[in-house]
């Protein structure tokens, strides 16, 4: 099956080094996901919170990239299933890890 939302995805810039709502909170996470329409860094469904997903249930962008180095794979979260990526977004720095 082709994934029909690959045309959502834009160039960004990332929102946070780290899971926006995390640090905001001071709650750990284990990865990291970039949303690819609008920039958003929120935490993978392995995380206690899982804001790059509640993130896409809120706004229903549908790509995300995994944003810890040397990753840079697409997942729609729509189709669930992995994407081809055009690029990969360059990271705001160092990343922290907190797992």
């Amino acid at each position: 099956m082709m994934c029909q939302h690959v045309t959502t995805i834009r160039t960004v810039t990332p929102s946070a080094r780290g899971c926006e709502e995390c640090l905001r909170i001071g709650s750990p996470w284990v990865h990291l996901r970039l949303c690819r329409s609008c920039g958003h860094v929120g935490c993978c469904d392995d995380s206690p919170h899982r804001h790059a997903r509640a993130h896409f249930h809120a706004t229903k962008h549908p790509i995300i990239e995994g944003y810890d180095p040397p990753e840079g794979w697409g997942w729609c979260y729509i189709d669930d299933a992995e994407v081809a990526l055009p690029d990969r977004t360059p990271q705001l720095g160092p990343i922290p890890r907190f797992y």
